[in-house]
């Protein structure tokens, strides 16, 4: 009798077996093993509970509940724990045991009506793949209060069996997920790469981000002006702009994720982790990834997503998140790249217009300046009238050809073949500035990089005429193997926090032209307090685009 048993038992191990690996629906899965299971054993009812450490227990699977356990969509078989789940939880299960007069069975009588259908008792067995449990299998059998050793045995064998069937249709479900995260990331970076505007970056970003995938809290931040600048973020409802500034020392795990230059997760984050990300306008939140974005040895900013949901991070690879970091800065460099393409072609645009010009517009100026001065000693004072309409007429082409010879001047300024340095100070001189220079350095620039600082330190000291309230300026031009920085200094007027948010159109130019040769641009100031504008580009990045 007892070899007749076996028997059965091994023949229904096998059934079980090949069901559990003709399926990759999990749902559908658990609830067939247990269809079976009662169909090859003396139990009646089954119940399958799936457990994480960040969720409470949830019931995947169930057969033949009596009434008081199924009422209200199963309620007593969710929610609070029992022995046995605070048992697994607590790594003290691991293995088959009965339970005597269940918890939630002794609950769901009191305080659902209806029929227990018998029982009082249950067996339960932890449901492992070698290292990695997954949850528990409970089976019952009505009026029954002891499970033998066979039976537990045998429970034991199919708990085996279903976790390894779990563990394998996660693994199918995780490279799924993996295939359609990489296909989204694909139309994502696709998207975005068509972005032509280099300022528009940060919120469309974002923005496709958002659209692409499931995820409550987007934010993009950018380094400047030492510090993390919020450029753009994604509540869970609309995407928008912001310039609020995150400090880089205590800015949380988005500061920890710039500085050591590595991803950041956060399964449950504490209160000092959430406050300084607060403080810039986002919103709290209890699991978060930050990612870093850099270029080569350049940092960008950092790709910080969030949710308040814990753990709502535990599926997405590294990799994914690491590639959707390099993908972003390398569409970023893209934009750059395209940018100085641009500024290039402009800058030949202006040399043409400059050379144009200054061969006919101010040739033919000049002639009519010439023609007016000889039309006058013809008249020799017989008209006075006509004489001094040709007088007006020299007068307005001398005033015109002088307005000519800034106008170039602007376009393309005479003085930059002898250096950066000689023609802006040249150029400062002529808006009646005292400019004082300094060079270090003695590397030669691409000439696409030093028209861009050119024109980065023509409207520095534009600014400076303007608002600063004094005749000089300070202009220091650093240049090594790796980086050149273009400083321009006053001692004026400064700025007031608030206005140095409230950017002009002059400073977003230069900050422009920084970043579209892929460098920062810098301002320090404070009201009555000198004020210091720097431009830093990486020379490797530039020869190399």
């Amino acid at each position: 009798m007892p070899r007749e048993i076996h028997a059965d038992e091994l023949a229904a191990l096998k059934e079980i077996a090949e069901m559990l690996n003709s399926m990759n629906d999990m749902k559908v899965m658990l609830n067939a093993v247990l269809v079976k299971l009662l169909e090859v054993t003396s139990f009646t009812t089954g119940w399958i509970f799936l457990l994480d450490e960040h969720s409470d227990s949830i019931c995947a699977a169930a057969q033949n509940l009596p009434s008081t356990l199924a009422a209200n969509d199963n309620a007593a078989m969710c929610g609070e724990g029992c022995w046995c789940t605070e048992s697994y939880r607590q790594n003290k299960l691991n293995r088959a045991v009965n339970i005597i007069e269940c918890s939630r069975i002794v609950y769901a009588a009191e305080y659902n009506a209806g029929d227990k259908g018998g029982l009082t008792h249950h067996a339960t067995v932890p449901l492992k793949a070698g290292t990695e449990s997954f949850g528990l299998l409970n089976a019952a059998q009505a009026g029954k209060e002891f499970f033998s050793n066979e039976e537990l045995a045998l429970l034991q064998a199919v708990a085996y069996q279903i976790g390894t069937a779990i563990k394998r249709i996660r693994l199918f479900q995780a490279q799924e997920r993996s295939a359609l995260l990489y296909a989204k990331l694909g139309d994502v970076i696709t998207r975005i790469h068509a972005v032509q505007d280099i300022s528009e970056l940060p919120l469309k970003a974002v923005e496709h981000i958002a659209e692409a995938f499931d995820w409550p809290q987007i934010a993009l931040f950018v380094y400047e002006q030492d510090k993390l600048s919020l450029r753009a973020n994604y509540d869970g409802r609309q995407t928008r702009e912001g310039w609020q500034q995150l400090d880089c020392e205590n800015g949380g795990l988005v500061a920890e994720a710039f500085h050591h230059n590595r991803l950041v997760v956060v399964v449950d984050s504490k209160e000092e982790a959430v406050v300084p990300l607060t403080a810039t306008g986002l919103k709290a939140f209890s699991s978060a990834v930050a990612i870093p974005l850099r270029r080569g040895s350049c940092p960008y900013g950092v790709l910080f997503i969030s949710s308040m949901d814990n753990g709502h991070f535990d599926h997405y690879h590294e990799e994914f998140m690491y590639a959707l970091g390099e993908h972003l800065t390398l569409s970023i460099d893209n934009l750059r790249v395209i940018e100085q393409r641009r500024e290039l072609a402009r800058m030949e645009e202006r040399i043409r217009m400059a050379r144009d010009l200054h061969d006919s517009v101010m040739q033919k100026i000049f002639s009519m300046s010439f023609i007016a001065k000889g039309a006058e000693k013809i008249l020799g004072g017989k008209e006075p009238i006509v004489e001094r309409s040709l007088q007006e007429i020299a007068s307005l082409s001398q005033e015109t050809l002088g307005e000519m010879r800034t106008l170039i001047w602007q376009l393309h300024p005479a003085g930059l073949e002898n250096g950066l340095l000689p023609a802006l100070k040249q150029y400062g001189e002529r808006m009646e500035l005292t400019v004082h220079t300094k060079a270090e350095g003695l590397k030669e620039l691409p000439r696409t990089l030093e028209e861009g600082l050119w024109r980065i330190g023509q409207e520095g000291l534009n600014n400076i005429r303007k608002h600063a309230g004094v005749n000089e300026a300070y202009i220091r031009l650093v240049k090594s193997e790796r980086a050149v920085s273009l400083e321009i200094e006053d001692h004026g007027r400064g700025f007031s926090p608030k206005q140095l948010h409230e950017q002009t159109m002059g400073m977003l130019s230069m900050r422009e032209r920084a970043e579209a040769l892929g460098g920062e641009f810098i301002i320090h100031s404070e009201l009555g307090q000198r004020t210091i504008i720097r431009a830093s580009i990486p020379l490797a990045l530039e020869e190399g685009g």
